[in-house]
């Protein structure tokens, strides 16, 4: 295995390392990526649920389960409509990036040595 410069060992991490930046902490997101699929396919099973205990008993009505299917095809499933995809981690680089950004806009380091460095990290990542 070849061993790089440190320089080039960093370029590599700005590029190829991930972080989260969907907004919450991501030792959540382990738990919520699993509720999030989880709660549509609940939510549909609930469904069929209702709409086919219409359709059960003892005296099934043919013309009452056939509606009963029919309402539950109609029906869009919650995957489709709920609309929740998983959101992919960023590279290390652009959330450095954009840190520096909000450091400066906030005043809390020099603006010319923020971009300074962000010309840096942009030359280490090309």
């Amino acid at each position: 295995m070849a061993h790089g410069s440190p320089q080039e060992k960093k370029a590599l991490s700005y590029a190829k390392d991930r972080r989260n930046d969907y907004g919450e902490n991501d030792k959540s997101s382990r738990k919520h990526i699993r509720q999030n699929k989880r709660t549509p396919n609940r939510a549909d099973r609930h469904r069929q649920r209702q709409v086919m205990a219409s359709a059960t008993g003892r005296m099934v009505d043919l013309d009452a389960a056939e509606r009963a299917e029919v309402r539950l095809y109609l029906k869009k499933s919650m995957w489709f409509t709920k609309r929740w995809r998983k959101w992919p981690d960023a590279p290390l680089g652009d959330m450095v990036i954009l840190q520096l950004r909000r450091r400066a806009a906030r005043g809390m380091v020099n603006a010319a040595d923020s971009q300074a460095c962000i010309e840096r990290i942009r030359g280490r990542i090309r």
